[in-house]
């Protein structure tokens, strides 16, 4: 086959066995447009958004709390109305979105690197480390991720300088999602681990004399890795709703940096007094956004659970 006529990777991955699971199943489809679509529009914010949000000279107080353009009283330059401090809702939901995709991204990254190292040294070494690691994994899942998430962002707004709280809320929120999702990655390492140690490749390497760290990275890290991608996705949702749930609860982004957990806390004052707008925009961004990568997530994991092919 010439250089010209060999398929595109584009091409090779649609008609690989996840290409194949993906096309032909509508609803995954879906939700990787949507999903593309949202993280587009939220890395683009820059861009696209009508407004600068965080631009405090172009945010004009008469704007304030002005209906969606298309209800009577709503300003055409407003397509989704504007908050109580006259920001444009739009341009908030975009520069919202891409804060909380950021938080979930990055904490769900730290969260696989601390699994996949905690999971493999306590799968392969076992004895001492793989009680302790374990002891301190089987603690920390006895709580609810929230509630980790809220103690350690409490535990930090102690310790930290009260003027310090509101520019380092950031990452806080990150460490606190990434410390309350790591648990569930390093015991699904530890038992693929397992399984792989016993493998006949990983002892035919020993008896070579490879060294253990080489083993782990060269041979066992690439056969553990489909079920952590399987959880990684899986759990960036759970981290974006567990950003949204510390903003809504006033304790993650400060209100005037949007991310859609603040944008939801503002627009919960504002429910019983007519402009639901600023709540219901907001919210269903968080849902499809969270409902997609879920889905993607499913159907990542049917590609890659050899059980269920």
């Amino acid at each position: 086959m010439t250089p010209d006529t060999r398929p595109s990777l584009l091409w090779r991955m649609l008609d690989s066995d996840a290409g194949y699971k993906f096309r032909t199943s509508p609803v995954t489809v879906l939700a990787g447009l949507v999903a593309l679509i949202m993280v587009g529009s939220a890395l683009l914010a820059p861009l696209i958004a009508p407004f600068d949000p965080f631009d405090k000279a172009s945010i004009d107080l008469m704007n304030s709390l002005l209906p969606p353009a298309w209800q009577e009283g709503g300003a055409p330059e407003f397509l989704l109305g504007t908050d109580d401090q006259g920001r444009d809702m739009l341009s908030a939901i975009l520069y919202g979105t891409r804060t909380s995709i950021l938080v979930g991204a990055i904490s769900v990254s730290i969260a696989v690197v601390l699994g996949l190292i905690l999971g493999l040294l306590s799968g392969y070494f076992g004895g001492l480390a793989d009680a302790i690691i374990m002891r301190i994994v089987d603690v920390q899942m006895t709580f609810p991720a929230i509630m980790v998430a809220l103690l350690i962002d409490g535990v930090t707004r102690v310790i930290l300088p009260r003027d310090q709280h509101d520019n380092l809320a950031f990452f806080v929120i990150i460490i606190a999602m990434a410390l309350s999702i790591w648990p569930q990655i390093a015991r699904t390492v530890r038992a693929s681990t397992l399984v792989e140690k016993s493998r006949e490749y990983v002892q035919a390497a020993q008896v070579t004399g490879l060294g253990p760290w080489l083993i782990m990275r060269r041979h066992i890290l690439p056969n553990v890795m489909g079920p952590v991608l399987v959880i990684a996705t899986i759990n960036l949702g759970v981290a974006i709703l567990g950003e949204a749930t510390l903003s809504f609860l006033g304790l993650g982004i400060p209100a005037g940096e949007p991310s859609l957990g603040t944008l939801i806390r503002v627009g919960n004052n504002f429910i019983f007094s007519g402009e639901r707008w600023m709540i219901v925009y907001p919210g269903l961004t968080l849902a499809l956004l969270v409902l997609s990568v879920n889905l993607l997530g499913d159907w990542l994991r049917d590609v890659l659970d050899p059980k269920l092919r």
